[in-house]
């Protein structure tokens, strides 16, 4: 029986350089112990590579949001950025997206979020909770992640 690698999909905020370097070192801090990471800015739809450089803006669109759901699903591990003053609406989505294969399937996924953002939206609580109850974890720290992570191998 061969060793399947078990598949993340990382979440979170993709437009500022910090982000992205953000989300792209924590993927190789990940894949370097031995996770399969899905990351949309690095390995989703790109405009200008084929077939996307012959679509139109709105095909363009539609190929991207197939592509990144059909990750989605695929991951055993959903993990979401949870960092800035409000999460990334795009994420958010997909966490919805997430939650419901696993609520609806009774499937095994893992919602997981990372909030290392010390700032709290709400009174009491960091989180809205329509994001935070369907979280299985939410971690501090990149080092806690691992730690949790490392348990999952």
């Amino acid at each position: 029986m061969e060793n399947k690698k078990i598949k993340i999909y990382l979440a979170g905020p993709l437009f500022s350089e910090a982000e992205k370097n953000f989300n792209l070192e924590l993927a190789e801090k990940l894949e370097t112990v031995g996770f399969e990471v899905f990351l949309p800015q690095r390995d989703g739809v790109e405009k200008n590579k084929p077939p996307y450089n012959e679509m139109g803006p709105n095909e363009r669109r539609k190929a991207m949001f197939k592509f990144d759901c059909d990750k989605l699903l695929e991951a055993d591990i959903f993990l979401i950025i949870l960092d800035g003053r409000v999460p990334d609406e795009g994420a958010c989505v997909e966490l919805g997206i997430a939650y419901a294969q696993k609520y609806l399937n009774r499937d095994k996924k893992i919602l997981m979020g990372l909030q290392t953002d010390v700032r709290a939206a709400f009174i009491g609580s960091k989180l809205n909770p329509m994001l935070s109850v369907p979280l299985d974890f939410i971690v501090e720290t990149e080092k806690r992640l691992l730690e949790i992570l490392k348990e999952k191998i």
